[in-house]
């Protein structure tokens, strides 16, 4: 079994569960006290897997990502200094957590984060940083 939580908030959260939640709220700043809240759920990672190694390139804040693959399935690890960075990796974490590769490379998350609603409000570089994310979880996936 992985070393990594299965599920990243301690129970079942879906890439749909997020967009249930988030569509519920009317204004930006009430999705990102949201996002905020599931970076604070989502389990720190064990200080001795963080290393420059595993560091996300293109990403202001530090973000640190390590992976396992288990019986065909992905379990990732991701965690940052940044709280807003944190619920973000929280979003692409309920996307993409212990799916396999085909899912992994088939979910459309462009559409998942439009669906969100919360792109269009973060800097440029927190959405390069979001992007860098995804980008790298795919390649290992891939």
């Amino acid at each position: 079994m992985t070393n990594f939580p299965v599920m990243p908030f301690g129970s079942e959260i879906s890439s749909d569960d997020v967009v249930a939640t988030m569509q519920k709220f009317s204004g930006w700043e009430d999705r990102y006290r949201q996002v905020i809240q599931w970076g604070k759920k989502l389990p720190k990672m064990a200080e001795e897997l963080k290393s420059d190694q595993v560091i996300v390139a293109g990403c202001e804040s530090q973000v640190w990502l390590v992976s396992e693959q288990v019986d065909g399935i992905w379990y990732f690890s991701a965690d940052s200094d940044a709280r807003i960075v944190r619920g973000l990796i929280a979003l692409v974490m309920a996307a993409y957590q212990g799916k396999t590769s085909d899912q992994i490379q088939a979910f459309d998350i462009d559409q998942y984060f439009e669906k969100i609603g919360l792109i269009a409000h973060l800097s440029p570089s927190r959405g390069n940083g979001l992007k860098a994310i995804v980008e790298q979880i795919k390649a290992i996936a891939a």
